[in-house]
């Protein structure tokens, strides 16, 4: 919003940029965030060497930039990582490589196959469903739409995936772990829409592994707070002004338009206001909750090969959920925790009245565990979308471990507030004027 010459504002209550996806340090605030008894015994190390995310994410990157020694470029839909390119913001960010992702299946956890060696390899499937998974895998890497020719009969726009996965004669365990470990999506919805998005989703992941080797994911060395650190230093330099600590008593509205906040007896006007659901919860409404843990350990998790980060997805059927478990790992090597302690991280969206134990299959990969951090959060979408009252209300983040929906959330925010879609080509246009082709080095 700086950047397209608007006049921003950002007033936050709390002390610490990010809000509920801060990354909290040092280590006995996270105890007292969560009312436990003491302080951290003495085991886990300086508290300030200690920054955990209360909501974990990965970035999914496709590399095609270089950006001191990283490569970067867009995340599909969500496409965070070109944001962030094009932004500028990468100046104030280092990122690591995640080291790994796997999937889970009866009770175990295997690396997602994303080659034609690592299918032929992989003990995640028997000798026969290999050979089939390897041609399918071809038959994407392969696959063009200018080229008839790739495509086999298949007609991306009519077929679904459920046919394609047919076409293959791939079975279950295979359709769930492609599905929601290699395309991300969070249900089997997919398997009834046309095969095009899968496959770009897959062609993607493939690409952005290809790129880095051990996993398409990227993570902030500090953690996620950085982000929104970013971008306030961002916004910062195009005139925009930050406010923490700033309580918020009333949202001033006239003749149902907002005009302006009150805080502290004084009021900042404004024509528009975007804010989380927290700050107006007569204009939102409960949508469902996540449960996350935060577990503390001494350890690697078990069958990773002792890497040092690592994402695990549980598909849904796998441990008869309606819904997918997430499971992020990092560590001091990321300079979010002490020397030799790793932070994992499980999520799912609660289906009981237990949200705990539904994470069970979760916790019994990551035992033994030192402490955990339990949350469960309400979660909440706009029922005012601001066309009239010009209030843009953003949804709660979900349970996934990337950025997807949270992006498709800030562009249809955009979208809202400015009348236009967020371009991304325009978006680099002003950095070039700005920051001149420096900026690509």
């Amino acid at each position: 919003m700086s950047v397209k010459g608007k006049k921003v504002l950002h007033m936050d209550r709390n002390s610490y940029y990010g809000a509920e996806s801060a990354s909290i340090t040092p280590l006995e605030d996270l105890y007292k965030r969560f009312s436990l008894p003491g302080k951290p015994p003495e085991s886990m190390g300086r508290g300030r060497d200690w920054s955990v995310d209360l909501i974990p994410k990965f970035l999914m990157a496709n590399g095609r930039k270089a950006i001191w020694s990283l490569f970067l470029s867009r995340l599909y839909p969500g496409q965070l990582v070109r944001m962030l390119l094009i932004t500028q913001v990468t100046r104030y960010l280092d990122f690591k490589v995640i080291e790994g992702s796997f999937v889970y299946k009866k009770g175990a956890i295997y690396k997602v196959p994303v080659t034609e060696t690592e299918a032929l390899a992989s003990s995640l499937m028997g000798i026969f469903e290999k050979r089939r998974f390897r041609n399918f895998l071809i038959f994407v890497a392969n696959y063009d739409l200018n080229d008839p020719k790739t495509m086999e009969g298949v007609d991306p726009n009519k077929s679904s995936m459920r046919a394609l996965y047919k076409k293959f004669s791939l079975g279950q365990d295979v359709m769930d772990f492609t599905g929601h470990a290699l395309a991300l999506y969070r249900t089997d919805d997919y398997l009834d829409q046309p095969c095009i998005n899968t496959i770009n989703r897959i062609k993607l992941y493939s690409e952005s592994l290809a790129r880095y080797g051990k996993s398409p994911y990227l993570y902030p060395l500090y953690g996620l707070g950085e982000l929104p650190q970013g971008f306030a230093r961002l916004s910062a330099i195009y005139g925009g002004t930050y406010m923490l600590n700033k309580p918020i008593e009333e949202i001033v509205m006239e003749n149902g338009k907002v005009v302006g906040v009150k805080s502290e007896g004084e009021i900042a006007r404004c024509k528009q206001l975007i804010c989380d659901p927290s700050y107006i919860m007569d204009r939102v409404s409960k949508v469902g909750q996540v449960v996350r843990i935060i577990c503390v350990m001494s350890h690697p998790i078990k069958n990773t090969g002792d890497v040092n980060s690592c994402q695990i997805i549980i598909p849904q059927i796998q441990v008869n959920r309606k819904h997918d478990i997430y499971v992020c790992m990092i560590s001091s090597a990321h300079n979010v925790a002490a020397q030799g302690k790793y932070v994992a991280i499980a999520s799912s969206v609660v289906e009981t009245n237990d949200p705990e134990k539904e994470l069970k299959p979760a916790l019994d990969l990551l035992e033994p565990i030192e402490q955990k951090f339990v949350s469960v959060s309400d979660q909440y979408a706009p029922t005012d979308m601001g066309k009239d009252s010009q209030i843009f209300i953003s949804r709660t983040y979900d349970a996934t471990t990337h950025f997807e929906t949270t992006c498709d959330d800030i562009k249809d925010i955009y979208e809202r507030a400015m009348g236009t879609e967020f371009d991304f080509a325009e978006m680099e246009r002003t950095k070039n004027d700005i920051f001149g082709d420096a900026g690509d080095q």
